[in-house]
Parts: structure tokens; C-alpha cells; sequence
């Protein structure tokens, strides 16, 4: 009996570290994304979760952030600024081109105006 209860615990030792070991190389992130809608909400988060590595994605109408769980060993949070931006979603990082931003449906499309200011002023820096 008391041998078993050592195989029982040892596995149990052993299943604990390799889910640690697992989710050592996650990370959770939060920043700002632009945004109006529920079908914005939808867009956003998947083109976040179409990022390799990225395991989650939770973008909030209200606070018009999103918050993202990925594994950084897999990709880098630059990558899911630019997968939301090509989407037609602007982030601090990287802008959505223009004519995607202008095929978002009308109730989609949200103020540029302080977004535009940023650019101005960068035009061929890279940061």
C-alpha cells in the first residue's frame, strides 16, 4: 500500500512541474486597441488569436483595451499589434492602412482623429 501511495505521489509531483514548466513561457498583456462595436469586439479578437502562440484574447468595448495571453517563446506582442492593424484596428504600435480602415462597416468606424496626430511628425522613422 505504501508503495502505491508514493507512485501516486511522485506523479503527481511530476504532473504538477510539467504544467508549470508549460505555462512558464506565457505571458498576459493589456493594451489599447480602437474599437466601437461587438462585431469590432469579434474582428479584434480574432485577428489576435490568428497570431501563433496566442492563446487568448478579451478585448473590452469600454475601456477599449484587449488583453492578451501568448506564449513568448512562440511570437512577440508586436506581432498581435500588427495582426489587429491589418484588420483595420488601430493600436499604439502600428496603424491600420487606410483603405482597410474605410471597408470596416459604418458602425465600425471610430474616431482616427488622435491617432492621425501621432503619425504626424514620423513619417519614415523606424522605432
Amino acid at each position: 500500500m505504501e508503495i502505491m501511495k508514493t507512485k501516486v505521489l511522485s506523479l503527481f509531483v511530476m504532473l504538477l512541474m510539467a504544467t508549470t514548466v508549460v505555462f512558464a513561457a506565457n505571458k498576459t498583456e493589456k493594451f489599447a486597441v480602437k474599437g466601437l462595436c461587438g462585431m469590432c469586439e469579434n474582428r479584434i479578437e480574432k485577428a489576435a488569436l490568428s497570431v501563433e502562440g496566442v492563446s487568448k484574447a478579451d478585448w473590452d468595448r469600454e475601456t477599449q483595451k484587449i488583453e492578451v495571453v501568448f506564449d513568448d517563446e512562440v511570437t512577440q506582442l508586436d506581432a498581435v499589434h500588427k495582426a489587429i492593424a491589418k484588420a483595420g484596428h488601430d493600436t499604439k504600435k502600428h496603424k491600420a492602412k487606410d483603405e482597410v480602415y474605410e471597408k470596416l462597416p459604418g458602425c465600425c468606424k471610430y474616431d482616427r482623429t488622435e491617432t492621425k496626430k501621432e503619425e504626424k511628425g514620423h513619417e519614415g522613422h523606424n522605432h
